[in-house]
């Protein structure tokens, strides 16, 4: 369980999206986290409570390549 999410964590999830990717970006923290996927650019909106119960934390993106993203 992740204890703080913040924009600019790069996130795994067990389940992959449907373009094969399973790593995502957090772009906004709040009740529901926005995470886009680093393959395909989709972006989802997944509750708080989901997300830090089921992904762990691999790294973080510096702000040049996370506006580079949005």
């Amino acid at each position: 369980m992740i204890d703080k999410i913040q924009v600019g964590d790069i996130l795994e999830l067990p389940k992959k999206h449907p373009c094969g990717g399973n790593r995502w970006i957090v772009l906004f923290s709040g009740v529901d986290i926005k995470l886009k996927c680093e393959k395909c650019g989709r972006i989802v909106m997944l509750p708080r409570i989901e997300v830090r119960r089921k992904a762990k934390k691999v790294g973080e993106v510096n702000l040049e390549e996370l506006l580079k993203y949005e």
